[in-house]
């Protein structure tokens, strides 16, 4: 009997767009995020990307001292590859955002393959009170927010942790990025095979829906061939929809409060393992089976979780 195609299910345990008022599921404490990601490796995720916020007010950051309480309790308790963020912040320079990857020298890192608006400031006509004093400015001022990652920012971060060979998540948000980065492998920053993640439905990139997805698809076969693995993430209500999607023409997906705090339309998902759960079930009972760590690991060319720093 042929092996049913093998399907990676990263979670996005809690991201820097979603704050604490708008959800009491998200993840900001050290614990809460610890517990969090165990809880979706368990439940089916074979890459956890995380990102690191201030367990006192729930605000992103890149610190490193903020990821060294969790990262290694993780570790402990599960097999899944640790990605961690190199977008943590839309202010900070890119030698900043790049610190947490370089400290704990992890297996994989995302790296964002362009400069771009990148809002979410609609979300803030959604609530009155807010718990923390940061939020509502946070969130309503992303209107004025341009994600930079310049070629020269790419390249920058590129020979920085290429001492470390971390696997880099190429976060395409619009066709565009795709050719950004077949210009970055012809120079020699980036080696096949490469893993592309598609954003899908974030306010400044492509839309979430199929006829983009069938688009992006057919631009990287065109430009990678055989050289590279693919995700997808899509924003809010698209999550479940898209990368059910995805699974059915050989990607890999992605789900986690990072990139929808609902478990269905106009439901709050529980936790990031709740997602996990849906998604895995809907992939199995379509015929196919969810990587193991150890198959993400042999899918992506990995370096192993032995030599991380943490």
């Amino acid at each position: 009997m042929a092996r049913k195609p093998r399907t990676i299910i990263t979670c996005a345990v809690t991201g820097a767009i979603h704050t604490p008022t708008m959800s009491d599921a998200l993840p900001y404490t050290y614990d809460q995020i610890a517990e969090a990601a165990i809880e979706a490796a368990e439940a089916g995720a074979s890459i956890l990307h995380l990102h690191a916020r201030n367990p006192e007010t729930g605000a992103p950051s890149v610190d490193p001292e903020d990821f060294k309480p969790f990262l290694p309790r993780i570790k402990q308790a599960t097999d899944a590859v640790v990605n961690i963020s190199t977008g943590g912040s839309l202010t900070l320079s890119i030698q900043d955002r790049i610190r947490p990857a370089a400290t704990f020298s992890a297996e994989m890192c995302s790296m964002n393959m362009g400069s771009m608006n990148f809002s979410f400031h609609p979300l803030a006509k959604r609530y009155t009170d807010w718990k923390f004093d940061w939020e509502k400015d946070y969130v309503a001022g992303s209107d004025g927010n341009i994600f930079r990652n310049t070629f020269r920012d790419i390249e920058e971060a590129a020979k920085t942790l290429a001492p470390h060979d971390i696997k880099f998540e190429h976060e395409c948000y619009d066709v565009g990025h795709l050719y950004n980065l077949r210009f970055c492998m012809d120079i020699g920053l980036f080696k096949a095979p490469i893993f592309i993640q598609f954003v899908m439905g974030i306010l400044g990139g492509i839309g979430a829906d199929i006829d983009n997805l069938v688009f992006m698809k057919k631009t990287a076969d065109k430009l990678f061939g055989d050289d590279y693995r693919w995700s997808i993430l899509a924003a809010g209500a698209a999550q479940i929809p898209m990368a059910t999607t995805a699974s059915q023409m050989g990607g890999n997906v992605r789900v986690g409060l990072e990139d929808s705090l609902f478990i269905q339309r106009g439901v709050l998902a529980d936790s990031n393992a709740q997602q996990v759960h849906k998604i895995r079930r809907i992939v199995e009972e379509l015929g196919c089976e969810v990587a193991s760590p150890e198959e993400a690991r042999e899918i992506l060319d990995l370096k192993g979780g032995d030599r991380t720093a943490f």
